[in-house]
């Protein structure tokens, strides 16, 4: 199977292509609301499909957004559209049902197109009324949440400058809020839906509060023993019993994300030695497996080695709930293994975590919040001039590894003695 379209090629591609598409598409609605304009909206929405292509972390934030729709208009009659790849976390979280989560593949350009066809036939024949664009100033969003003709279209609109232009697609227009965590906004959005379009984007009500997540992923037996099993493979036979795990990688939407890898190795090799129970996973995505089972071999040890590529991703779920704790950059699996009973220690550069971060109280952060920091953005299409990322660098072994024996001497700490 090919690898899938790279994400900085669809990034380009919704730039170049996106931009006079959302033009032609604009001028387009025009002449449609003036010869043939949709049918009135109802009265409050009946059913709502949440267009979220990329980016399960973000997919996460999204919960209290989701368990909104369901209040309003029933768990049957919620629908998401997602890359394929991406749906996995939608399936973790049980709050869509299955046959409404609608995928468009992107091994090539090809498959991309013909699928993004298929789910707009199916989302038409649903007869979908509202559709809720969940990207930030994406154009591709945009257009396919138009092409859905639900007659009310929720999403963010440029006013004066203040985001990329993508046209006058929606609906209800919402300004973009940098001052609220995303969990926040994702809400607002179906909240928004429920409002007269021509009041929008003013708005006097506050926002909802932002909800703490509880552990919500609950891995099968089978799954833990084959996981254990695993982990006996890899260690030549030993039976962690406190395990730490290292994710070392950054998606290749924003490599900006990374920790230096040779602090990975340092920060593993204290740990290992002021935790002498302990065991160290390096975690990954299969074209990751290489690099993470060099980072094994430079941090040296036998309680060390690596799983990446050796997981799927339940299982990598799994491993989760029997480890302690996840030290990432940020990037997905800070937002997976906060559905988990695990600690999480996330490294902050070029976003923020007052955005970004897990609302979980098992969540720790580390920001520098340096003065060109964060650099991306909704505004930027998170793009970045920066090749140095010192918010990154900056980040020394010594704070986290501090950060990393706080939490991990917490949770020993919290747990029942076993004294007699």
């Amino acid at each position: 199977m090919p690898d899938p379209v790279a994400a900085p090629l669809l990034q380009t591609i919704d730039r170049w292509i996106g931009i006079p598409a959302c033009l032609l598409l604009s001028a387009a609605n025009r002449v449609l609301e003036a010869l043939s304009p949709l049918p009135p909206a109802p009265e409050r929405p009946g059913k709502i499909l949440f267009v979220k292509f990329a980016e399960q972390g973000s997919t996460v934030l999204a919960q209290s957004a989701i368990r909104r729709a369901v209040s309003l208009v029933g768990k049957e009659n919620v629908y998401f559209v997602v890359f394929e790849e991406n749906r996995f976390i939608l399936d973790v979280l049980g709050l869509v049902p299955e046959q409404n989560v609608i995928t468009i593949k992107r091994d090539t350009l090809k498959d991309l197109a013909s699928d993004a066809l298929a789910a707009l036939r199916k989302i038409r024949a649903l007869g979908i009324d509202t559709a809720i664009d969940m990207e930030f100033f994406s154009r591709s969003s945009a257009a396919l949440t138009w092409l859905t003709r639900a007659p009310r279209r929720v999403g963010f609109h440029t006013f004066f400058g203040d985001g990329p232009y993508r046209g006058d697609l929606m609906t209800h227009r919402l300004l973009y809020n940098p001052y609220q965590h995303t969990s926040q906004i994702f809400e607002q959005m179906v909240l928004a839906s429920l409002e007269n379009p021509r009041q929008l984007p003013t708005w006097g009500v506050p926002p909802p509060a932002k909800e703490m997540q509880a552990p919500v992923f609950e891995a099968k037996p089978v799954e833990v023993e084959q996981v254990r099993a695993l982990l006996r493979q890899v260690s030549n036979g030993a039976e962690p019993s406190r395990i730490i795990l290292l994710n070392p990688n950054a998606s290749d939407l924003l490599p900006l994300r990374k920790w230096p890898t040779d602090r990975y190795v340092t920060l593993a090799q204290r740990l290992l030695e002021r935790f002498p129970d302990a065991h160290l996973a390096l975690t990954g995505a299969p074209n990751e497996a290489a690099p993470a089972a060099e980072v094994a071999r430079q941090i040296g040890s036998p309680r060390c080695f690596s799983v990446a590529g050796k997981t799927t991703l339940r299982h990598l779920m799994a491993l989760y709930t029997i480890s302690e704790l996840l030290i990432t950059n940020d990037s997905g699996p800070a937002h997976f293994a906060a559905l988990t009973p695990a600690s999480v220690l996330t490294l902050f550069g070029p976003e923020t975590p007052s955005l970004f971060g897990a609302p979980t109280p098992r969540s720790t952060n580390i920001w520098l919040g340096l003065a060109c920091s964060p650099c991306v953005n909704a505004y930027n299409n998170r793009q970045s001039p920066c090749r140095n990322n010192l918010c990154m660098q900056g980040i020394t072994v010594d704070r986290v590894f501090e950060e990393a024996v706080r939490i991990l001497e917490a949770r020993t700490a919290s747990q029942p003695s076993t004294a007699a």
